[in-house]
């Protein structure tokens, strides 16, 4: 799916029309547990629907004039974060690229300007720092790598009056076009509409997930099945006190190319080059397949991105062979950390 729908409005009430055909065989499909949950709404769930109300809250955030990411996310950004302490929120990264301003909006309506404190591009986490305390109280981190398929969770958006039940569709390996992928999100259906940066939260009414997409291909079983993608905060852990003290993970950048991909008719098709990116300046354009990393042959994104990763650090050189225009062309060029090319988040 492509980056820009990550950011639509909130307000696409159509969305879920769109989806009733398929939510219905879905549901049918369902545990038992499930369908006797919702047709349950007197059990003592209600506490646990309605306790977070307050940890989640809403970010708006502005991009600087010309930002890279503005041309698929927008200038102007806004989603939901979590509370994480008197001061942090967790929120998805891409609402906070080249943020110029931050202002978060807590659920008493408070309006409190903060600074970007940290982005990690390999897992999609971003990190705020309040410039005042919150007013709302933290949520746990859990242990997102208990979630399995057929769970029940909740997911909880800032503005909801109570968390909505969802349903764990699956945790197979996520691709996305712009040189991202995770190998164990977590897909939840039904979709729902307010899923940027929000909440998702475990029976225990822990935090195991932040919301990043909508996807139109949830499950592992069978095919056209919407849903959507929350992170795992287990990928947070390893990396939080890094995010925090210097805004980045510790250790090598990862590599980066500029190249958006797509699979077409089996084959690995460049749809964009990003501007200022390696694979632009080294002669790779829109059209040209992507055949192999190093000599590995490469058939699709997943495949594609862990040869590249494989290759080395950021700054290492790589050899990306292509058809281009009818012709084979090995390519030799130097990855760049992705950050060199993004306009450094200024906060407030």
């Amino acid at each position: 799916m492509p980056l820009t729908h990550a950011v639509s409005s909130r307000n696409a009430v159509s969305l879920r029309a769109g989806f009733v055909a398929a939510a219905f065989s879905v549901a049918l499909a369902a545990p038992q547990a499930l369908a006797q949950s919702a047709a349950d709404p007197g059990r003592a769930r209600t506490e646990l629907l309605t306790r977070h109300q307050d940890s989640v809250v809403r970010v708006e955030t502005r991009a600087v004039g010309g930002a890279l990411s503005a041309e698929s996310l927008g200038q102007r950004r806004s989603g939901s974060g979590v509370i994480l302490d008197e001061r942090t929120v967790l929120t998805i990264g891409y609402l906070l690229l080249e943020a110029e301003s931050v202002e978060i909006t807590s659920a008493s309506g408070r309006k409190i300007p903060a600074n970007v404190a940290g982005y990690d591009h390999a897992t999609g986490f971003g990190l705020l720092r309040a410039l005042v305390p919150l007013d709302g109280l933290p949520i746990e981190i859990g242990d997102s790598d208990r979630i399995a398929e057929r769970e029940k969770v909740l997911t909880l958006g800032h503005g909801e009056r109570q968390a909505t039940e969802l349903y764990v569709l699956s945790r197979k390996p996520f691709t996305g076009s712009w040189e991202y992928l995770l190998e164990r999100p977590i897909y939840t259906f039904p979709p729902v509409n307010n899923w940027s940066g929000s909440a998702l939260i475990s029976e225990d009414g822990k935090l195991v997930g932040i919301g990043s997409l909508i996807v139109n291909d949830a499950a592992s079983d069978r095919r056209g099945i919407p849903g959507n993608l929350f992170v795992p905060v287990n990928l947070l852990k390893p990396i939080l006190a890094d995010l925090l003290a210097t805004g980045r993970r510790s250790g090598p950048a990862q590599p980066w190319l500029g190249l958006s991909t797509e699979v077409v008719q089996g084959h690995l098709m460049v749809v964009r080059v990003s501007r200022d990116g390696p694979a632009g300046d080294a002669g790779i354009g829109r059209g040209d397949i992507v055949l192999a990393v190093d000599g590995e042959r490469v058939s699709d994104q997943a495949e594609f991105y862990r040869q590249l990763w494989k290759t080395g650090p950021a700054g290492t050189e790589v050899t990306i062979r292509v058809l281009q225009r009818g012709s084979v062309r090995e390519i030799r060029l130097r990855s760049i950390d992705r950050a060199e090319v993004l306009a450094k988040p200024a906060g407030v």
